[in-house]
């Protein structure tokens, strides 16, 4: 169980990584990020982001992987579970042991998608528990992209110090 960390990426100084976790090139751990790579291995593909407060998680028969250009939105949970390329896990989305993430898909703000399922490419799933409400949506796979890229660019922004950050106690030296 070892720590791996690719080229040129940004992991904000209160991200937590655990255990078996290997990270990709041009990868961004935003803030309070949690990944947890006691019980399993994680793996973050190239140029993704794993936004503030997500957790990723694993399970003994149950890795997470995580692929290329993925966004993985605020407060997300990603559990034992396979994400794709292109994909966006949104905002407070849940996704649980087994689940797969087909490539280009989306998965809707506060969604959970349950044990075992199987997304199809280039689908949006919304609701708890997620349904497939569209399947075959290369415009889904376009959203995709441009969100990635606009967190590449943040990351890079980040790398670069054009954000100035004042982390808690020094607030009151500010």
């Amino acid at each position: 169980m070892a720590i791996s960390i690719g080229k040129k990426c940004f992991i904000a100084s209160s991200a937590t990584l655990i255990g078996d976790v290997m990270i990709g090139d041009n990868v961004a751990i935003m803030d309070n990020a949690v990944l947890r790579g006691d019980q399993n291995r994680i793996i973050i593909g190239d140029n993704s982001n794993i936004q503030d407060n997500v957790t990723v998680h694993t399970d003994d028969d149950y890795p997470t992987t995580i692929g290329r250009h993925v966004s993985v939105g605020h407060n997300a949970i990603v559990h034992g579970s396979i994400v794709e390329d292109y994909v966006i896990v949104g905002m407070g989305a849940i996704t649980l042991n087994g689940s797969r993430i087909g490539s280009g898909s989306v998965i809707a703000a506060g969604s959970v998608v349950t044990q075992n399922f199987s997304v199809p490419e280039k689908s949006l799933v919304a609701g708890i528990p997620g349904a497939v409400k569209r399947s075959n949506d290369s415009s889904l796979l376009e959203y995709a992209k441009l969100n990635a890229l606009a967190y590449f660019n943040l990351r890079e922004g980040y790398l670069q110090g054009k954000y100035e950050i004042i982390r808690g106690s020094e607030i009151e030296k500010h």
